[in-house]
C-alpha cells in the first residue's frame, strides 16, 4: 500500500496537528487521586527516608551509564516498597532499552494498576507493546490516554494507526473520522483511510479519499500524483497515464511525474517514451540532484541488460554534469561511470575536480588514491596520501597505502617510519593489522632486516592463516637465500594448492623445489606457471631457463634465457648465462 507521491506529503512529527504536547515530571502518584488497584504497603519512617535516598542514588547511577548498579538500587527500593510505581518505571526503562520487552511489559503492567491516571507508564506501555507487534493492546492503551488528555491529537492518531496495524479497519476509520473532523482535511489521513478502504476491498471509498483531496486543492499536482499510483496499484494503466498528465497541465516541469512516466513507460517496454521523459527529468534544473543520482543509481545498477543504451545513460551522465555542475556529487557519479568504463585516469580527474571544493571529504580521497592503486601510479599515491593524512591523520587505510607506495618506490626506511606511526590507529581492526605486518615483512626484507622480516611473516600467518601471500613471499625468500627449505616448501605448497593457477605462486614453488635440487618436479610446476600467464614474467622465464639447464637441456634454457631478456626483469646474471651458457647465481 506504498505510495510513491507520499514523498511530498511533508509528515511533521506524527502531523503537523495544532496539538499540546506537555513534557511532565514522571509522577509517583496519580493526578486525580483513586483509590489505587493495590494498597500501598504502609513503611515507617526510617524506610521512607532510605527509600528516597537508595531512589535518588539509582537516578544518579543511571544517568552516568552505570545500569547494573541503578538496577541492584531500583530493585532494593522495591524491597523497601514493593508497591512503588516509580521504582517499576525505572526498571521498565533500563530493562526496556536493554531489550529484555518482557520484564518490563510486566513491570508497567503492574505499575499502571497501582497509578491508573499516569500517562508516562502507559506512553512506554504501548510502544513496547507495538514493538512486539501487540497492535491492538497498544492502540487501546492510547485510547485510554487519550479519554485522559482529548487536547492531545497525537494519542488519537496513534490509536488509529494502531487499530489499522491490528487489522481493526471498522474502528481505525471511526478514529480517523473523529481526527479528521477536529482538524479539516489533511494529507496523511486521507492517504491513510485510502489506503485501508483499499486494503479491505473497497475501492470506490478509497478512490472517494483521493478525490476529496482534489477538490480540496485542485492545483496541488501531488494529490493527481497520488490517484496515479492508486490506480498503477490497481492495474489501471489508462488512468494512471491521465493523473500523470493531469500534473504536466498544471506544472509541466515536474521533475517527481517526469521520473514516474519514465519508471511507467519502462514498465510497459516503451523504450522511445521512456527515453523521451528521463532525459526530460535531468535536463530539468529545478529537480534535486539527489533525485536525479537516486534514479541513475536504479538504472544502471543490477542489471545485466540495462534498459537504457549506454549512449543514452552517458548522454544522462553529461546532462547531469551540464545542469548541475555545482554539486560535487555529480561529479562522484561521473567518477564511477568513468570507472565502469575503465577509463581510471579520467575517473581520478573528476575526483580530483571534486577535491578542490571538498577537501575535507574523506571518502574521495580514499576513491582517489585506490584508483591510484589500480593503476599502479606509486609516485600519485605518495604524494596523494601525504596530503590526506595532513587532514585525516587517523585513518588507518591511509599509512597503508602510503607504506606500499614507500616500497614500490624503494623507499623501504620511510615505510616502516609510516607504519610505526599508523599502528596506534588500527585498535582492533584485524584486517588492517595483518596489512602492516606484511609491509613491515618486506620492508625490513629489503633493509636486510631478515630476522625481524621473518618474525613479521610469522606473524601474518598467525593472525590469518591463509593469507597466501604472506606464505608465498616467506617461502620466496627462504628459498632464494637457501634457508629452512622445509619450511618453504610446506608454506609454498599450501598457498599452491589453495590457487593452483597463480603463476607468481606456482614459480615460487618451482623455485623452492629447484634450491632442493628436485629439478624434474620442478620443471613441472614451472611450466604449470608457463602456461598460466609466466611466459609474460621475465623472472618467471628466466627461472624456466634455469631448471632446464640443470636438467641437461642446454638449448632450450638458452632460448628461455633469451626471451627472458627480451621481456625485461630478469636478473644481473641473465645476459652472463646466456653467453656463457651455464647457471650463475654470484
Amino acid at each position: 500500500m506504498n505510495n510513491k507521491y507520499l514523498a511530498y506529503i511533508a509528515v511533521a512529527s506524527l502531523l503537523a496537528f495544532s496539538c499540546k504536547t506537555v513534557q511532565k515530571e514522571v509522577k509517583t502518584t496519580p493526578a486525580v487521586q483513586e483509590k489505587p488497584a493495590v494498597e500501598e504497603n504502609k513503611i515507617s519512617e526510617d524506610d521512607k527516608n532510605e527509600f528516597e535516598y537508595t531512589f535518588i542514588e539509582g537516578l544518579k547511577q543511571k544517568m552516568i551509564g552505570n545500569q547494573q548498579a541503578a538496577i541492584s538500587l531500583f530493585s532494593k527500593c522495591l524491597q523497601i516498597n514493593p508497591n512503588s510505581s516509580s521504582a517499576m518505571f525505572e526498571l521498565a526503562k533500563i530493562h526496556s532499552g536493554n531489550g529484555d520487552m518482557t520484564s518490563s511489559s510486566l513491570l508497567l503492567e503492574k505499575a499502571i494498576k497501582i497509578e491508573p491516571d499516569n500517562k508516562w507508564y502507559k506512553v512506554l506501555l504501548a510502544q513496547i507493546y507495538e514493538q512486539g507487534k501487540q497492535f491492538k493492546e497498544a492502540a487501546g492503551l492510547y485510547q485510554q490516554l487519550y479519554q485522559l488528555d482529548p487536547e492531545n491529537l497525537e494519542y488519537l492518531y496513534m490509536n488509529a494507526a494502531l487499530l489499522s496495524s491490528a487489522k481493526e479497519y471498522d474502528q481505525s476509520i471511526e478514529v480517523y473520522n473523529l481526527l479528521e473532523k477536529k482538524v479539516g482535511i489533511n494529507d496523511q489521513i486521507s492517504v491513510e483511510k485510502q489506503q485501508i478502504y483499499q486494503a479491505m476491498g473497497k475501492k470506490k471509498e478509497a478512490m472517494a479519499e483521493l478525490q476529496k483531496l482534489i477538490d480540496f486543492n485542485p492545483k496541488e499536482p501531488r494529490y493527481y500524483g497520488l490517484m496515479a499510483d492508486y490506480y498503477l496499484s490497481e492495474k489501471d494503466e489508462a488512468n494512471a497515464l491521465k493523473y500523470y498528465m493531469k500534473i504536466l497541465e498544471i506544472e509541466p516541469d515536474n521533475g517527481f511525474v517526469l521520473f514516474s512516466l519514465t519508471s511507467f513507460y519502462r514498465e510497459k517496454n516503451d523504450k522511445e517514451k521512456a527515453w523521451e521523459y528521463a532525459r526530460k527529468a535531468f535536463q530539468n534544473k529545478s529537480l534535486e540532484v539527489e533525485t536525479k543520482i537516486q534514479f541513475y543509481l536504479m538504472i544502471t545498477s543490477g542489471a545485466d541488460k540495462p534498459f537504457f543504451t549506454e549512449d543514452q545513460i552517458s548522454e544522462l551522465v553529461d546532462i547531469l554534469v551540464k545542469t548541475n555542475s555545482d554539486d560535487y556529487r555529480v561529479f562522484t557519479v561521473y567518477a564511477e561511470y568513468l570507472i565502469s568504463k575503465g577509463k581510471l585516469v579520467e575517473a581520478r580527474d573528476q575526483l580530483r575536480k571534486v577535491l578542490e571544493t571538498q577537501k575535507d571529504n574523506y571518502m574521495i580521497w580514499e576513491r582517489m588514491i585506490l584508483i591510484s592503486n589500480d593503476l599502479l601510479d606509486f609516485k600519485s599515491i605518495y604524494t596523494d596520501t601525504e596530503k590526506a593524512l595532513a587532514l585525516f591523520p587517523s585513518q588507518p587505510t591511509l599509512y597503508g597505502l602510503k607504506a606500499v607506495a614507500c616500497l614500490q618506490l624503494e623507499k623501504y626506511a620511510e615505510a616502516l617510519d609510516v607504519l610505526k606511526e599508523g599502528e596506534p590507529y588500527l585498535l582492533d581492526n584485524k584486517v588492517m593489522q595483518i596489512q602492516f605486518s606484511l609491509y613491515k615483512a618486506e620492508a625490513c626484507y629489503k633493509l636486510d632486516r631478515v630476522e625481524e622480516a621473518f618474525k613479521a611473516f610469522d606473524e601474518v600467518i598467525k593472525l590469518d592463516p591463509e593469507n597466501w601471500m604472506a606464505m608465498n613471499n616467506y617461502a620466496y625468500y627462504l628459498s632464494v637465500r637457501n634457508e629452512n627449505l622445509a619450511k618453504a616448501e610446506e608454506l609454498s605448497s599450501k598457498a599452491v594448492r589453495a590457487n593452483p593457477d597463480n603463476s607468481t605462486y606456482l614459480d615460487t614453488y618451482a623455485w623452492v623445489l629447484f634450491m632442493r635440487k628436485d629439478y624434474s618436479l620442478a620443471k613441472f610446476y614451472m611450466e604449470s606457471a608457463i602456461k598460466n600467464g609466466g611466459d609474460k614474467n621475465g623472472v618467471i622465464v628466466e627461472h624456466y631457463g634455469d631448471i632446464l639447464i640443470m636438467l641437461g637441456e642446454k638449448d632450450k634454457a638458452i632460448e628461455q634465457w633469451k626471451k627472458a631478456l627480451e621481456i625485461g626483469d630478469g636478473t644481473k646474471f641473465l645476459s652472463e648465462k646466456i653467453k656463457q651458457g651455464r647457471y650463475l647465481d654470484k
